[in-house]
């Protein structure tokens, strides 16, 4: 029997319109009411994530969240850190000279804010602020300094652009960093050690349940991880083709409620 969910947010728990359903809400309800963890494992920052902690009441002690793709795991009733990896200064400087040369344009996460070096900023950085409900400041690295953690770097594009910057990605950048697409527009760096799967499988260490214990449902690239590492993987009905491939079950699309539809098969063994 599943102990722990964990659930990405956009084109999984979220609708295309950003929203929570009043299926999805249900469901995640009952299965708190079952002793069921409900964790919403995501990439994007914490203030983009708050609304959504509130709409499922999942600010008890008790609840967990994984943003930033995992490099941030979070008990939420007192905001206490259960794990961190923020990525080292050095390579976020390397990520924004590459940045420059390619060039591609790019931004960065602290827990607050969201940073970008270019003054003309692009398109996908304000969209990604605005999605996330979090202060926008342009400034570079050096501006920034070596004092504020920050978890994630992202290049950000047209989809076209980005297909070609990753395949021009040095080596050296390869093996620092994870790497991974959380979208066709945004190619995502983080520490080494860090992952949605890393992050969800060592949260259910330290609560003491099995992998087999484990479900995770995912659409995309930074989901990989978590389906490949739970006891159970659920991929989404408009999942990439690669999650789908290493998933262990395809439930319906997000606009369909397929977190609903995935969760309430688990509380039929409760019923």
């Amino acid at each position: 029997m599943y102990k722990l969910i964990a659930v990405d947010m956009d084109g999984t728990m979220l609708n295309d319109q950003h929203a929570l359903t009043p299926e999805v809400i249900q469901a995640v309800r009952e299965a708190k009411a079952a002793s069921i963890k409900i964790v919403l494992c995501t990439g994007r920052p914490l203030p983009g994530i708050q609304r959504y902690v509130d709409q499922l009441s999942l600010r008890e002690e008790g609840d967990y969240i994984a943003v930033f793709n995992g490099a941030l795991v979070q008990e939420t009733f007192a905001s206490r850190v259960v794990s961190q990896l923020d990525m080292v200064y050095e390579d976020v400087m390397e990520l924004e000279h590459l940045s420059r040369e390619l060039p591609i344009a790019m931004h960065y996460f602290s827990e607050k804010h969201i940073y970008t070096p270019q003054k003309d900023i692009d398109k996908y950085t304000v969209l990604d602020a605005y999605l996330n409900s979090i202060p926008l400041r342009v400034r570079t690295l050096e501006e920034v300094g070596p004092s504020v953690a920050l978890p994630k770097v992202m290049f950000v594009g047209d989809k076209e652009h980005i297909d070609r910057t990753e395949l021009l990605l040095p080596e050296n950048i390869k093996a620092k960093n994870e790497i991974m697409r959380s979208t066709p527009h945004f190619l995502e760096f983080l520490h080494p050690k860090a992952s949605k799967g890393n992050a969800v499988m060592d949260l259910a260490a330290r609560l003491g349940i099995a992998r087999e214990e484990v479900m995770c449902i995912g659409d995309n690239g930074n989901d990989l991880s978590m389906i490949e590492a739970a006891g159970c993987g659920v991929a989404m009905g408009n999942a990439i083709p690669e999650i789908k491939a290493a998933a262990d079950i395809i439930t319906s699309t997000n606009n369909e409620n397929g977190v609903a539809e995935a969760i309430n098969n688990v509380l039929l063994h409760f019923r």
